[in-house]
């Protein structure tokens, strides 16, 4: 066994299981896909940041004269370290640059020549290896959102009367939406944009299907009759499906211009529905139609009643009328002309400028009504129109389903990618407006890109979005498992998502398609259950944005193992037959077993082994990380469970970390995945090792060495005492020695709730499950003080506390050790600067900053001009702003920090200039060193041979084709950054080494060039600061938290309690053998709360803390019963933990055996030290003049309406009056009563509340004249 591994023994009974993916590519993958910054400009698809230009440019000005269009863009490196930024509330960010061409399409302007110029767009921010955000300074993550996918849904409602009511709506990517639903008396309206109703044949008009024929023949519901006497003889009794129209022309003239207009007139002769007799014969003849339209007889008539009732109500005719009709209810206003009208319908649904159905919303259309339009057609069609109406028909009598908007193929995630796309979007979309301005103003001047754009624009929306967006949230630091389930969380909260209030039961439950995509136990307690949850461990969001889950193929009853299990949307595995993992199989993975249960929708039907389609990878698929981290999940209630994986999030990292015994097996996974740890990135040798960094020499081969521009060895900086977001902290400790072999992907340190590299969120303890004299009634918990002096529960909080100092108007704020009226006792721990010394122990009231700030004030009289002119004037004119320690904080200062703006004069800005000139003249060779490096790597591969053509991006030859590469060739070029790829040689071999060499060159060249930016800055302005602040002081003091009574404790199955008394060791019960246990549970804990999974825990924890061994039960696959008795046999203790117990106070056993054994707890974030809290006198409300509230402003305890009840009921009148008065808002009474105290005086007279005269004020407010007379 390695001595930086635990083995475990793992009782899983499904072999074979893939691997995970990675957790964090949820993140991760997605922000890669948008930014694509690997991915070569040629090659970067239509997605993300790429995609969000091209739908933003070309930009023309409204005459089209000019034309600025995108080329590219690229990213500098960023300015500072992750750590940097975190210290000085920067947010870690990239200069995003984009290279645009301006020409002139006006032939006017021939002196107008083409520019192309790379832009400042501003600065993005960047998201770290880690899948997090740091912005001002403080680490943020994006949650994913799960919304309402694009594309067409089928409903149905109940009108009051009992009436179904059918609908169908069209929901874009952008755009308006397009409703279609029917009403009470069986007539179908379009709804556009919820609000504007019409009758879809109306719409069918206005988009082609001018006449009644053209409608009826969508639906073949009409047979055309040919207007003859005697053709029309045969069809007496049959029903009209059309009017009988009579038109003529009628000429006027226009009396304003004295023209003669002809008019179209028509007459309706015989209406719908009319049923045909012997005398309309001639009526029809006479109108001069041609042919008339019957009713079919056949059944379809009445499934398409709802057609002909629908053109009964239709008010239009034509397509002009029906044009017109739409523009009306629409605009509210009568159509200029028949084109306006006709544009307004074609703009709303078919032109891509203003509606667009997404890739995924066409891919759902398509697959809801059968069609197949191509994917690149993302604007509705009539095809699509007229398939919506057929189904919404055949919806209404029965034909069709309508639809789960619950379904998860009806609900897509939004991941960070496409958050940060439509952000950018927004942005563009308002620099292009003023880009357009800015065209149109500059008529006949030259300008360039630069002249056209504002920075600003762009890096404010993206600020705004990192800044205040519901869904870019402060992360959850507490602990690795915090971070990385924070990060794999989905919210349907947030803008375009639902509501808290508005949320019902249905969109909150658990659905049958969340099995192995979404987690059915981890959710928030509270209103926002089923609203947040979390993505299964198998799961993976695909390129739609649907969550896909694996399952592996079976034929014929024989799983397929060999290959790599398919993922499959909700939408795939519909109607297919799904085995669990757990089935028996057979070596070969033939099911061995006649009928199987497997899943099929919501149903479990027990079914051959011939008809399984797919079955599941492993039986913890249906779960997330924290719900599949808690072993023997299979006997706890769901309750519990999702307590039990809330409750680890909040475990805090101890000091000293010890995974736990019966774990499931994912520990090692979380903590790797975390991106917490350093790993090996490949096979080597460590060589040098201590407290603060790590070295290890990797084996490389010949090609690897000769691509590469670094040593073979390579230096780990370890985290030391970093405060995380919730005060915990991180410190990472080497688990190597010098000397030994590494492998790749091994674990080199651990700390920060880690242990050999496995998540260590808790401590193995020794449990007895009993009452101890009532001190753990209710949940309650006791523990013994060997659990206190031994540190096992003892954790490390670090505080930082800030300090600015800003420029006045009366003067500069400044630092310093002489504070006015302060002691020199007060100070004695303070440098010249006011911070406090490293190492100093802090009390509650101490100075930790000393900080003076002027202050206004009147003219001095003689006296004090006097005194200042003889003792200095420094104490007159300023006050003490200094940092103080709040009244809980005890600590130890462990690091401080002082960042400032240069503050220059003649004298500095001269030197600076020569540092400048200095550190560009050290760069210059560390430049020109690194291109002789890649000259001769270049030589030694590509060296005497034939030259392929080498281009620059300018696309001018660099070497030319058919020459043979020289040293004197190589070294003649200047600048090897912008050489583009092109083939160098014939051998496609070293062309690879060739394009690995020129990537790494870039990316060192690229390192020396943000290092000298980086120093430059530093010179030149010193630590950037947010603006009005000179310098920023920043103190870190660490606290060390041992446990306390009142701390919160908890075990991973949702059985949480308070410690509530710490006993000696000697008087806690004790075993057979004089082993007092650590911690005593209340065995009535177990029973009603139904979280069995503890005792199980319990009993396999013991046997091996006994046989010294670590388990892993994988969820709903764990150890049996069985297997757990022949471990407790082999290590000599009672099965099941019966054993009896001897009480430590008087020697003699207990009556009963207990349940013992070894449990995992956790010690959680809500600490009795950061809850305590009293006050005297403090700050009280401006208007009330009463206490404030709550420990942060130092307030008071309310006391509150039945508090007041029942000092009334005991008659307590002096206390209650004393309560409403003196303690509250009796303003001079609790001065006096003040005074009193401190004089030793007998106590006054309350007088009148505060609270009395605000009632008076508000009724004198409403018109009331209320005196108060004595």
């Amino acid at each position: 066994m390695s001595a930086t591994q635990t083995e475990r023994l793992n009782f899983s009974s499904v072999k074979n299981k893939p691997d995970y993916p990675d957790f964090l590519d949820i993140q991760i993958k997605s922000f890669q896909d948008f930014f694509q910054l690997e991915t070569k400009s040629e090659e970067r698809g239509q997605e993300g940041l790429y995609k969000t230009f091209l739908e933003n440019f070309p930009i023309t000005d409204t005459r089209n004269q000019f034309v600025l269009e995108f080329l590219d863009y690229f990213v500098d490196p960023p300015r500072y370290s992750i750590q940097e930024c975190i210290e000085r509330g920067l947010t870690y960010s990239v200069p995003l640059k984009a290279r645009l061409k301006l020409y002139c399409t006006d032939a006017e302007h021939e002196d107008f020549e083409t520019i192309v110029q790379d832009v400042y767009l501003g600065t993005i921010p960047y998201m770290t290896p880690s899948g997090t955000f740091c912005i001002n300074g403080a680490e943020r993550v994006v949650v994913s959102q799960l919304h309402r996918s694009p594309g067409v849904f089928f409903g149905q409602s109940f009108h009051a009367n009992g009436t179904k009511l059918y609908s169908a709506r069209v929901i874009p990517f952008k755009g308006s939406w397009i409703e279609f639903a029917t009403d009470i008396n069986s007539v179908m309206y379009a709804y556009i944009d919820r609000k504007k109703k019409l009758p879809v044949t109306t719409l069918f008009r206005a988009i082609g299907f001018e006449r009644d024929k053209d409608i009826l023949e969508i639906f073949d519901l009409a047979e055309e009759v040919k207007a003859s006497k005697t053709g029309l003889k045969k069809y007496i009794g049959r029903k009209l499906a059309a009017r009988v129209l009579k038109t003529w022309h009628e000429d006027f003239v226009d009396e304003d211009t004295g023209e003669v207009v002809s008019i179209e007139r028509n007459e309706i002769i015989l209406d719908r529905d009319t049923v045909l007799e012997k005398e309309h014969i001639d009526e029809i003849i006479d109108s001069g139609t041609k042919t008339i339209l019957l009713h079919k007889e056949d059944n379809l008539q009445a499934d398409y009643a709802i057609i002909h009732n629908t053109l009964q109500k239709d008010p239009t005719n034509s397509e002009k009328e029906a044009v017109e009709h739409i523009y009306r209810q629409l605009r509210n206003a009568e159509p200029p002309d028949e084109e306006t009208a006709r544009g307004i319908i074609h703009k709303l649904f078919f032109s891509d400028q203003r509606y667009n159905l997404g890739e995924v919303g066409r891919y759902r259309m398509n697959k809801k009504l059968g069609l197949d339009i191509p994917m690149d057609k993302q604007v509705l069609t009539k095809e699509d129109i007229i398939t919506i109406v057929k189904y919404l028909i055949e919806l209404i009598n029965s034909k069709a389903e309508i639809d789960d908007i619950d379904h998860l193929s009806n609900r897509r995630v939004r991941t960070v990618g496409e958050q940060l796309s439509q952000q950018f979007g927004v942005g563009l979309a308002r620099m292009a407006r003023t880009i357009r301005e800015r065209m149109n103003v500059r008529d006949n001047e030259v300008f360039t890109p630069i002249d056209l754009i504002n920075a600003k624009t762009l890096s404010s929306v993206i600020n705004s979005f990192f800044g205040t967006n519901q869904l870019s949230q402060f992360m959850d630091q507490t602990n690795p498992l915090a971070e990385i389930t924070h990060k794999r969380r989905l919210s349907a909260l947030g803008p375009g998502g639902l509501s808290r209030e508005r949320a019902g039961f249905e969109v909150r439950d658990v659905h049958y398609t969340h099995y192995g995509r979404l987690c059915p136990i981890e959710t928030p307690e509270g209103p926002n259950i089923g609203l947040i949850s979390s993505l299964a461990v198998y799961a993976k969001v695909n390129n739609l944005g649907f969550i896909e889950t694996p399952y592996r193929k079976v034929e014929n009853g024989k799983i397929d193992i060999k290959h790599t299990p398919v993922y499959l949307s909700a939408e795939e595995e519909e109607e297919k037959h799904i085995a669990q993992a757990n089935i028996p199989l057979s070596d070969k993975g033939v099911i061995e077993t006649d009928k199987v249960i497997a899943r099929m929708e919501g149903d479990f039907p027990l079914v051959e082994p011939t008809v399984v389609n797919y079955a599941d990878v492993a039986p913890n698929q249906i779960a997330s990380i924290s719900a599949s981290l808690i072993p023997f999940l299979e006997h706890d209630d769901a309750n519990r469970a999702l307590m039990g994986s809330n409750m680890m999030r909040q475990a805090v990292p101890l000091l000293i970390a010890d995974s736990p015994i019966v774990g499931t097996g994912l520990e090692r996974q979380v903590a790797s995945d975390s991106r917490v740890l350093i790993n090996a990135e490949g096979d080597g040798v460590v060589e040098y090792v201590d407290a603060n960094e790590i070295t290890i020499k990797y084996d490389r081969t010949e090609n690897e060495r000769m691509v590469s521009f670094d040593t073979d060895e390579k230096t780990y900086q370890l985290v030391k005492f970093r405060k995380t977001n919730q005060s915990t902290s991180i410190n990472l400790k080497p688990i190597v020695r010098k000397g030994d072999r590494v492998k790749k992907g091994q674990v080199l340190c651990q700390g920060y709730a880690t242990e050999k590299g496995e998540l260590a969120l808790g401590r193995n303890m020794k449990v007895a499950f009993m009452p101890w004299k009532g001190y753990n009634f209710e949940d309650a918990i006791v523990i013994s003080e060997k659990v206190v002096r031994e540190d096992i529960f003892t954790s490390i909080h670090i505080d930082e506390y800030s300090l600015e100092v800003r420029d006045t108007k009366l003067g500069n704020e400044e630092l310093t050790n002489d504070i006015p009226n302060v002691s020199e006792e007060a100070t004695k721990d303070l440098d010249e600067f006011g911070m406090i010394r490293i190492g100093a122990e802090v009390k509650p009231g101490d100075i930790l900053i000393g900080k003076i700030t002027p202050k206004g004030e009147s003219d001095p009289t003689p006296e004090e001009k006097l005194l200042r002119a003889i003792f200095g004037d420094k104490a007159g004119d300023v006050k003490d702003a200094s940092l103080k320690a709040s009244p809980s904080l005890n600590g130890v200062v462990i690091d401080k920090k002082l960042f400032a703006r240069a503050v220059k004069d003649k004298r500095k800005r001269a030197k600076d200039k020569e540092d400048i000139a200095e550190l560009e003249a050290k760069y210059e060779a560390k430049f020109v060193a690194l291109q002789d490096v890649l000259v001769e790597k270049l030589f030694a591969i590509v060296g005497g041979k034939t030259a392929q053509g080498v281009n620059n991006d300018l696309g001018e030859v660099v070497f030319p084709k058919g020459k043979k590469f020289t040293l004197k060739m190589l070294h003649a070029v200047d600048d090897y950054t912008h050489l583009t790829g092109g083939t160098w040689t014939t051998d496609d071999e070293t062309n690879v080494l060739v394009a690995d060499l020129m990537h790494n060159y870039k990316i060192k060249e690229n390192d020396l060039q943000g290092n000298l930016r980086r120093e430059k800055f530093t010179i030149s302005v010193g630590d950037e600061l947010p603006s009005g602040i000179l310098k920023l002081a920043k103190v870190y003091i660490a606290k060390k938290r041992k446990l306390k009574v009142g701390d919160k404790m908890a075990g991973r199955h949702g059985n949480k309690g308070i410690v509530a008394r710490i006993v000696r060791e000697e008087d806690m019960p004790f075993l057979e053998d004089g082993t007092p246990v650590d911690i005593v549970l209340n065995p009535l804990g177990v029973p009603s709360r139904m979280n069995i999974g503890q005792i199980y825990e319990t009993v396999l924890g013991w046997a091996g803390q006994k046989l010294g061994r670590k388990f892993a039960t994988p969820i709903f696959d764990g150890a049996t019963i069985d297997q757990i008795n022949e471990l407790t046999d082999e290590a000599g203790i009672p099965r099941f933990g019966h054993t009896y117990l001897f009480d430590g106070g008087t020697g003699k056993r207990f009556d009963q055996p207990a349940t013992v054994g070894v449990i995992y707890m956790l010690k959680l974030g809500h600490m009795v030290d950061d809850k305590m809290h009293a006050r005297s006198i403090g700050p009280y409300s401006l208007i009330t003049q009463q206490p404030l509230g709550g420990k942060a402003q130092f307030g008071g305890q309310r006391f509150g309406e039945m508090e007041v009840w029942a000092l009334e009921a005991y008659g307590a009148s002096s206390t209650l009056r004393e309560i409403l008065t003196v303690k509250s808002d009796d303003v001079i009474g609790r001065a006096k009563t003040y005074e009193a105290i401190v004089k030793g005086e007998t106590m006054p007279e309350p007088g009148l509340p505060e609270s009395f005269n605000v009632l008076m004020h508000e009724l004198k407010g409403l018109g009331l004249d209320i005196r108060l007379e004595e």
